[in-house]
């Protein structure tokens, strides 16, 4: 117990740091506002995701009602994939392929770092589960770490992570 309460500090502590440039963009007043695209839209750090959710024509579906819960993988994480790796998903041939990337990274419902417990499994919008890993480091989505943890939007929760997590069954053909 010791160990959780230890690593939820640490995760509100970095989240506290790492949101700091969304918390100041996005008021109380304007929360309500924004959907889980609008706040990353308007977050630096997520412009790579944003341009992926647009290729992949999820932009409708996660500004919709919700709620949900994305992990989203930063700038940094997207450039640390294999070179050409972002560059081809992009390309209309390879949406299909984009989509269930994309959707291995949000879960249905609205699930705050409270709600998480160590070694607790989530089934993703793709079909596939992710795991919780609760440790003096920190959190993680399966091999994720979570760099910030519940910003919230009006139809859901965002947590930004580290990597790009990718769907169990395809993963060595990315």
């Amino acid at each position: 117990m010791k160990t959780f309460k230890i690593a939820l500090v640490a995760l509100a502590s970095a989240a506290l740091i790492a949101m700091a440039p969304i918390a100041n963009q996005n008021t109380e007043e304007d929360h309500n506002h924004h959907n889980i695209v609008e706040l990353a839209s308007d977050t630096d750090n997520l412009s790579t995701l944003v341009a992926a959710v647009k290729a992949a024509g999820l932009v409708e579906t996660l500004s919709g009602e919700g709620p949900f819960t994305v992990f989203a993988p930063t700038n940094e994480a997207f450039a640390a994939l294999p070179e050409g790796t972002v560059e081809n998903l992009l390309k209309p041939e390879n949406r299909d392929m984009l989509v269930k990337i994309l959707t291995y990274h949000v879960v249905s419902g609205k699930v705050m770092s409270g709600d998480l417990s160590d070694g607790m499994m989530a089934e993703t919008v793709e079909g596939s589960q992710i795991t919780v890993s609760i440790s003096d480091a920190g959190v993680s989505i399966n091999d994720a770490s979570v760099i910030a943890a519940d910003v919230e939007a009006n139809n859901g929760v965002v947590h930004l992570i580290d990597s790009v997590i990718m769907p169990p069954e395809d993963s060595s053909s990315y």
